[in-house]
C-alpha cells in the first residue's frame, strides 16, 4: 500500500500548502519524503507534475526527500529519475545522508540541492570524535557551492556553534 498512500500525502501536502497559500499566508515550501517504491517507478516525474497541475502549488514550493540508500539501489536510473525531477523544478534533498554506503563520486552526479545529515550524527557531535569527524566530512565534501547542508536534530547551543565553526550550515 506504500504506493497509493505516498501519492495520497504528495497530493495532500500540495493541497494544504496551496490552500495556505490562497488564505493569504506566508510562502513555505514543503519537503515531502518519497518511498523506494515510489522512487523506483519510472513514472515519478509524471506524478508529481500532475499533483502539482491538479493542486495548482507552484513548483517552487515542493521538495522531495529521497534517502541515500534509495539512490544507491540503481545509481543509473537514480540519476535518471532526479533529473527528470530537476527538469520539472524540483528542489531534491537527500536525507539521512551519512547513513547509507554511497561513493562519494556518484554524488556530483546526483542534481540535489540540500544534504540533511542524520540526527545520529549530530547528537553526539561535540563529544564523540568520529561524529565529529564525519559532519566535518559531510559539510566538507558538499560537491558544488550551491548545495545546502541541513544538520537534522540540532538541539543545543554547543552543536550549533561546532557546526558554525565548520562552515554555514542551516
Amino acid at each position: 500500500l506504500i504506493s497509493p498512500i505516498g501519492e495520497w500525502v504528495l497530493r495532500e501536502a500540495c493541497r494544504q500548502v496551496k490552500e495556505w497559500r490562497d488564505d493569504g499566508l506566508p510562502e513555505i515550501q514543503i519537503a515531502v519524503n518519497i518511498s523506494v517504491q515510489q522512487f523506483s517507478k519510472q513514472s515519478l516525474d509524471k506524478l508529481v507534475s500532475k499533483v502539482l497541475l491538479e493542486t495548482g502549488l507552484p513548483v517552487h514550493c515542493l521538495e522531495l526527500e529521497i534517502t541515500e540508500n534509495m539512490l544507491m539501489d540503481d545509481v543509473e536510473g537514480a540519476v535518471g529519475t532526479l533529473h527528470k525531477l530537476k527538469d520539472l523544478g524540483i528542489n531534491l534533498a537527500i536525507d539521512d545522508f551519512g547513513t547509507g554506503y554511497s561513493s562519494l563520486s556518484y554524488l556530483k552526479r546526483f542534481p540535489i540541492d540540500k544534504l540533511k545529515i542524520d540526527r545520529s550524527f549530530i547528537t553526539y557531535v561535540t563529544t564523540e570524535p568520529d561524529d565529529a569527524a564525519v559532519t566535518q566530512a559531510i559539510i566538507a565534501m558538499a560537491p558544488n557551492p550551491g548545495l545546502t547542508v541541513i544538520a537534522e536534530g540540532l538541539e543545543a547551543s554547543y552543536q550549533l556553534e561546532f557546526l558554525r565553526n565548520y562552515h554555514s550550515v542551516l
